[in-house]
């Protein structure tokens, strides 16, 4: 594996995520992805072989591990971990997007042209649609697996002993699972992992939902309020026009004097 490739690809999500995406990359790459490369794998080595079952009926042996495991633990969250972790490098890739564009205007324009965006990096338009789509998935993703894992193994507990009447076995026999006790505490443990990432891409769904709801109803107050001291403004203009023009001198008439009028 290529830990410098891995560090600079996660570094730049990093960069882009909010603090709930921080803790989830972290929980994701210590508690995830770690434990399944240096210990899940060791746990479970080679199964199939260490299933064993009391009778030496020839295809017994591989249709009861089968039966009770399709799919290997190991396979499965490997490609959980990979589903899960892609989406954040739409994040990525939309902001090299957005300073592509920013580039090629300033090429075509001038260094003092507009800018198309404020920052590159802020989760504004797209890029917030974007951000908030790949956190949908992740948690779709997570449960999707989470899901599988109990249906296929139908739970998430290992017995020492299973019962298996698969033909072509002759009759009911005792299977038995290497390591159960093992393999049930990091089963449980990928799973409570899993729950856990599910609950902060949920948190961080709120939080992004509710940032920018506060961010449109500060936006709204703002504009009621500038409209309001425009219109406030605009009636003291017009009462200081009228009483201008009320306080002007009109021209005094002389009334007519009694002579004149008998006259």
């Amino acid at each position: 594996m290529n830990w410098a490739f891995l560090q600079g690809l996660l570094s730049g999500v990093n960069k882009y995520s909010t603090a709930f995406g921080r803790v989830w990359l972290s929980i994701v790459f210590l508690f995830r992805v770690m434990v399944f490369v240096v210990a899940a794998e060791k746990v479970w080595g080679d199964e199939q072989k260490d299933f064993k079952c009391n009778t030496a009926q020839p295809g017994c042996h591989n249709v009861c591990y089968d039966h009770f495991f399709p799919v290997s633990h190991v396979r499965l969250w490997a490609l959980q971990l990979i589903f899960v972790t892609c989406p954040s490098l739409l994040v990525v890739m939309h902001v090299a997007y957005r300073e592509d564009r920013e580039k090629k205007n300033r090429d075509k324009y001038g260094e003092n042209c507009r800018h198309l965006y404020k920052n590159t990096g802020k989760k504004r338009g797209g890029l917030w649609w974007t951000y908030v789509l790949t956190l949908v998935f992740k948690i779709a993703v997570d449960t999707t697996f989470v899901y599988l894992v109990y249906h296929i193994y139908e739970g998430y507990d290992f017995p020492s002993l299973i019962k298996c009447e698969q033909k072509p076995c002759p009759n009911k026999v005792d299977c038995f699972i290497a390591r159960p006790t093992e393999k049930r505490i990091f089963t449980l443990f990928m799973v409570v992992s899993s729950l856990v990432c599910i609950l902060l891409s949920i948190v961080e769904i709120v939080y992004l939902v509710g940032k920018r709801c506060r961010e449109c109803f500060s936006t709204l107050q703002h504009s009621r309020h500038v409209m309001t001291n425009t219109m406030s403004s605009g009636s003291s203009l017009m009462e200081s026009n009228t009483l201008k023009l009320t306080g002007k001198k009109r021209p005094n008439t002389p009334a007519p004097s009694y002579s004149v009028a008998i006259s």
